[in-house]
């Protein structure tokens, strides 16, 4: 894992943050596995802070893409829902510029949390290169 971490969603502000960084790539270990990235949530706020370790998969990232239109587009967004993995659901906030996050982790410590986060237009420009950007360093197959 040689290359810097890439923070592939990056969610903050009023002093909230949820993170799922990315450190490197976990190369597959038999030829009928798939690619994966070694990620972290990361959640940061006045009253709770954690972390969580998870793995990405190609599947997760084009599914992301989905989760990131569907968000741009003003609906809200369950990612990787039913899965093995910690799930990432996103709310938006009509009235304001915000959005409700939460992290559900259903396998392991079972703990949910949600935070506020706010939510402008700008962030989606920034997400959508982060998204690229990990796909650029860490270019996965899949079988």
């Amino acid at each position: 894992m040689a290359e810097d971490p890439i923070d592939l969603i990056r969610l903050e502000g009023d002093g909230n943050r949820v993170i799922l960084r990315i450190a490197g790539k976990e190369e597959r270990k038999r030829r009928t596995e798939n690619d994966a990235l070694v990620g972290e949530f990361l959640v940061d706020t006045p009253f709770v802070r954690g972390t969580l370790k998870t793995w990405i998969f190609p599947e997760d990232l084009r599914q992301w893409q989905q989760a990131l239109d569907s968000l741009d587009a003003g609906q809200d967004i369950a990612w990787r829902d039913g899965k093995r993995a910690p799930w990432l659901f996103i709310e938006l906030d009509e009235d304001d510029d915000r959005c409700q996050v939460t992290i559900k982790d259903h396998s392991m410590s079972l703990t949910t949390v949600t935070i506020t986060v706010p939510l402008v237009d700008a962030w989606f420009d920034n997400a959508y290169r982060r998204l690229d950007l990990v796909w650029e360093t860490w270019p996965m197959t899949e079988d």
